[in-house]
């Protein structure tokens, strides 16, 4: 077996995933003779079977520019389109959507993936696999882990859009079978993803960082699905029945505090296996495979289009297009080098002189006017080279985004780099256990403030210490916007805001640009608002998509859709 490479797939008719005209929970049945040919009982090698298996994992998730060519997080206070017209992001961000038409629909590819999975667990026992991994375990058993980890995942996708969804268990529904089911409620939901990621965390490979194998899942990936889960179970949107219509498909109906605790028990296993570390090189966990950071990421290829999509788009030895143009609320989010917010008298922060001594991690996520890029400083000045005016798309902010790039501050142009999508890393896993920690104590200990710090001391701030005596709130805070700079344009944002139940305020704010004038007596910075967000309480979930609510009596939208 080797790495695996995602442009090797099994054929569609193998896969099935053809959506019959009844629900997309449901499609076309393989032929008994297809599954004798994928699942061969005289194959020890299970080829067939492996390519079936790797095509699950196209179901996976991707990242970065992946909603209409922009970032997700477009769509949220940290960042707009470069293009006005992009309907995609645009509607999340002012709201504008309707059940059929959401901009970020999932639905589909993920029951298709769960679908897949449940065949390929029903049936991969009748392969033959010669061979064990070092603890024991057979390759059936590994294999079949896999599949229910990815299962797993999809249906976390789901929940996170919508709370409550139906759960197949391991069952294939075959054509004439009744497929007009209900949702599941999110309790339900949680409590099943959490106890396959317990049921397989013990068979899946164990070596995060073997070369042969680096985009399948180990343990450690179980463990941070579990404490994703298990963190959003107890975030405020869903732990309480807070939604309107309160009822079980859309969060818990009780408040507990317990809900908090064992997310921080789920960070703190994962942890607690001494696999992963935060790595000196921030820019480097994106493009570095084999980084000691990186917990599970999907495939992606070795090329330039990250670049080519969100670079400055004044330099002629590359084509950018700048897709994307960071807020003033995300670069005023970053504070300084000291770890001081820039509205501290005590930072150093000048107005006249905004990009200096900010934090590290500032200068890996935006270009600002004045960043080295290509062998030039970018110019977003009023008519400079990246920002020229006229009908050229570029930012409307002032700013463009540099994070996942390879190093070319100082090349003659691009090289191919690993772009994989970087689904779980270390960095999160810390920042799930200092936020899971100080909610369910009184006060943060010095566990929560040793977490903290230590994303804070990677991230090259000095001093990194947080003050004593922070308050419970102040903590809550402060972890926050540590999430919100470390985590930006990771997909997190999106869906942090709204389980803080934030999204409220933070999603109707008008979002600014900084206007940049170069004259002769020095550079001047102006402020200027750009858009207008637009978010109402029914935005708190994802709509379930109409196709499925008229063709399925059982299934209950979600409120206010």
């Amino acid at each position: 077996m080797k790495k695996m490479n995602i442009k090797w797939l099994v054929a569609v008719g193998l896969v099935g995933v053809l959506f019959s005209c009844k629900s997309d929970l449901e499609t076309e049945p393989i032929e008994l003779q297809t599954l004798d040919q994928v699942f061969n009982s005289k194959d020890s090698a299970g080829v067939n079977a492996e390519r079936f298996l790797i095509d699950i994992y196209t179901r996976l998730p991707r990242t970065l520019n992946r909603v209409g060519d922009d970032y997700l997080d477009a769509s949220t206070d940290d960042a707009i389109s470069s293009n006005p017209a992009n309907v995609s992001v645009t509607q999340l961000a002012l709201g504008t959507n309707t059940s059929d038409n959401y901009q970020d629909n999932q639905w589909a590819n993920n029951y298709a993936g769960i679908r897949q999975v449940n065949i390929f667990v029903n049936n991969i026992d009748k392969v033959p696999l010669k061979g064990k991994l070092a603890n024991g375990t057979g390759f059936n058993a590994v294999w079949k882990s896999e599949a229910r980890f990815l299962r797993a995942l999809y249906y976390f996708e789901l929940v996170k859009r919508h709370a409550g969804v139906p759960l197949l268990g391991d069952k294939v529904y075959q054509l004439g079978d009744d497929v007009e089911l209900p949702r599941n409620t999110f309790e339900e939901c949680i409590n099943y993803i959490v106890s396959e990621c317990d049921a397989i965390k013990n068979t899946l490979r164990t070596n995060p960082f073997d070369v042969g194998f680096i985009e399948r899942p180990t343990k450690g990936a179980a463990l941070a699905l579990k404490a994703r889960a298990l963190l959003y179970a107890a975030s405020p949107l869903f732990n309480g029945g807070n939604m309107e219509a309160s009822n079980a498909i859309t969060g818990y109906t009780n408040f507990s505090a317990d809900r908090w605790q064992k997310a921080e028990q789920a960070a703190l296993e994962l942890i607690e296996l001494n696999q992963f570390e935060l790595v000196a090189d921030f820019k480097s966990i994106f493009y570095t495979q084999g980084s000691r950071e990186r917990i599970f990421s999907r495939q992606g290829g070795n090329n330039t289009s990250v670049e080519t999509n969100n670079g400055p788009v004044g330099y002629s030895v590359s084509l950018n297009n700048g897709r994307t143009s960071p807020t003033q609320e995300l670069v005023d989010a970053f504070g300084m080098a000291n770890g001081l917010p820039i509205s501290d008298p005590a930072s150093g922060y000048q107005a006249n002189n905004p990009y200096m001594g900010r934090d590290p991690r500032f200068y890996a996520t935006i270009f600002h006017n004045g960043s080295q890029w290509l062998g030039r400083p970018v110019q977003t000045y009023e008519g400079g080279a990246d920002k020229p005016g006229g009908s050229k798309q570029q930012t409307r902010t002032g700013y463009y985004a540099r994070k996942f790039m390879g190093d070319f501050e100082n090349q003659a142009r691009y090289d191919n780099v690993s772009h994989d999508f970087v689904l779980f890393r270390y960095a999160e896993v810390l920042l799930n256990y200092a936020e899971a920690r100080n909610e369910f104590l009184s006060t943060p200990d010095g566990e929560v403030y040793q977490y903290v710090e230590a994303i804070r001391q990677r991230a090259g701030l000095n001093p990194y210490q947080l003050p004593t005596g922070l308050s419970k709130t102040q903590m809550r805070d402060i972890i926050h916007n540590e999430r919100r700079k470390e985590l930006a344009f990771e997909e997190h944002r999106f869906y942090d805001v709204r389980r803080w139940k934030k999204a409220e305020t933070e999603f109707t704010k008008q979002v600014n640009a900084m206007v940049i004038y170069q004259t002769g007596t020095g550079t001047i910075y102006q402020k200027v608002p750009v858009l207008q967000l637009g978010f109402t309480k029914k935005m708190y979930l994802a709509p379930i998509p109409f196709s499925e609510v008229v063709k399925n009596r059982k299934m209950v939208q979600n409120p206010g859709w």
